[in-house]
């Protein structure tokens, strides 16, 4: 399995990280992410938690660091920065078997070293989305990509994230990423998607320039 960590960024010469992130979340980097988000629950609440500005640059920042970490420790997992979140994306066929919601046993271990950074990396909100293709009936996938989504976030709890900063919503085949005319599309729809955004008190400290070094 190959992992992949990106930046999403403004590519701009001779500025730092800094000032980049600045520069996403007061402006243009608002815009793409409005573009993104049309079509994709997991930016779309990425984008809907930001708090632009100065404050989230220094959120990037401590951002930056957890997807450094969770990129280093994951298999088989695509570790996106985007914005003032981390997207984590799991294919399906790695976390379940066909038509399961029982967690394999290298999923296991992946969500046992994502929590041990969840929680050194406390001041987030977490949440677990769950996608089918568009195979089957609308009632099954639906009923399919939630279960996924919540055998997922009970496992997070049962290794002591806290239950408050936890939140969990199937999607079925409604928010495919790729087609679903083709067995590379609708493979790609098939994944869980972990969404790690600010809370309110880190929000607050970014505002204050107090944040905490994690």
């Amino acid at each position: 399995m190959v992992m992949i960590s990106s930046v999403f960024i403004i590519p701009s010469c001779n500025t730092s990280r800094a000032t980049k992130g600045a520069v996403i979340g007061a402006g243009a980097g608002a815009a793409a992410g409005a573009i993104l988000a049309k079509n994709n629950k997991a930016t779309a609440a990425i984008f809907g938690a930001a708090v632009g500005g100065v404050a989230g640059a220094l959120i990037g920042d401590y951002m930056d660091k957890q997807a450094e970490k969770i990129a280093a420790d994951l298999e088989g997992a695509k570790v996106e920065r985007v914005g003032e979140g981390i997207l984590i994306t799991f294919d399906s066929g790695f976390l379940f078997d066909v038509n399961s919601d029982y967690l394999k046993p290298v999923t296991r271990d992946n969500l046992q070293k994502l929590s041990g950074t969840l929680n050194k990396y406390d001041d987030t909100e977490v949440q677990v989305l769950g996608h089918t293709d568009n195979t089957g009936t609308d009632k099954y996938n639906l009923g399919l990509s939630k279960r996924r989504a919540s055998s997922v976030e009970n496992f997070l709890e049962e290794q002591k994230v806290a239950a408050s900063r936890l939140t969990m919503k199937g999607y079925g085949e409604a928010d495919p990423i790729a087609t679903n005319e083709t067995a590379e599309g609708r493979q790609l729809n098939r994944r869980v998607e972990i969404v790690i955004v600010a809370n309110e008190k880190l929000k607050k400290a970014a505002k204050r320039g107090d944040l905490p070094t994690g």
